[in-house]
């Protein structure tokens, strides 16, 4: 499996996803383009760890605010609100969500995408991304974070 996905201006790679692994899993890689946000949400049913690869990220939660580099991991467990912010140069991680549960969300809500193309192709479908958001149980809760918020 090997399928390629733009969503909200990230380019995801599902490596492994509920078909390949009885639905344990989602294995997705992210290419992040430098500043880019997802809005304030928690995921209802699959928890998310989150491996920098490369660059970094931020990520911001009700309690904390940790930025990665890579190498370093953050465990983020099913219900909890936050937000993931991609540092000032390209950033590049995987994400593992158990039990699977990503992976529908990216396919239901991204454009298919060439894996060699780093420019989104058209602007993010908010209303495709909410409606297959709440399919899932994966809530929006507020907007991105700003930068340089603490």
């Amino acid at each position: 499996m090997n399928q390629s996905f733009w969503l909200l201006g990230t380019l995801t790679r599902i490596l492994a996803d509920h078909e390949t692994t009885e639905n344990r899993y989602d294995l997705i890689e992210g290419t992040f383009q430098p500043g880019v946000a997802t809005p304030l949400h928690r995921h209802t049913t699959y928890s998310e760890h989150l491996v920098v690869l490369e660059g970094e990220f931020t990520v911001h939660t009700e309690t904390e605010v940790v930025v990665l580099k890579p190498g370093q991991d953050f465990f983020i467990p099913r219900g909890t609100v936050h937000a993931v912010v991609s540092g000032p140069a390209l950033s590049r991680g995987l994400v593992v969500a158990s039990p699977s549960g990503f992976a529908r969300l990216i396919k239901a809500a991204g454009t298919v995408a060439d894996p060699s193309d780093l420019s989104p192709t058209s602007p993010p479908d908010m209303e495709a991304f909410a409606r297959a958001s709440a399919e899932i149980g994966d809530e929006v809760v507020g907007p991105p974070p700003t930068a340089g918020r603490e």
